[in-house]
């Protein structure tokens, strides 16, 4: 066999490895803002997989969540995942703007039901709730 395709299948192993090992130790981590942060890309995809069938939710706001969780799994991406620290970057960025954009339009109560972390997060991400007119 080949030296660059075994370390090829190393570094997959590796990385595959560093992943899974991710995974298990953000489960340990403390309650506060490094564990909100671990969670909170699971937690978007969660909470739009709540919101699709509620009434409540518009249809533009419904697009954004789907374009939302579309651009977390999606294997394609800005910033490779590989990347540490910046690799996930685009993911994150990427679902702030559209989570934002959708919280505008869905009420605040909904969204926070649907919400799985803590809500203190949310509410940071999306501001002050508008005011109506």
């Amino acid at each position: 066999m080949p030296t660059w395709i075994l370390v090829l299948i190393t570094l997959a192993g590796l990385y595959a490895l560093s992943c899974l090992l991710m995974v298990l130790f953000a489960h340990r981590l403390p309650p506060g803002l490094l564990r909100d942060v671990a969670e909170f890309l699971p937690a978007c995809v969660t909470a739009a997989r709540r919101l699709r069938n509620r009434p409540e939710v518009p249809r533009r706001a419904r697009v954004a969540l789907l374009v939302a969780v579309l651009w977390v799994v999606s294997p394609i991406d800005l910033l490779p995942e590989f990347l540490p620290v910046i690799g996930p970057l685009d993911d994150v960025v990427a679902v702030v703007l559209l989570l934002r954009y959708a919280g505008r339009s869905i009420p605040r109560p909904v969204l926070l039901e649907a919400w799985p972390g803590e809500p203190g997060l949310l509410e940071r991400l999306l501001g002050k709730p508008a005011q109506a007119a």
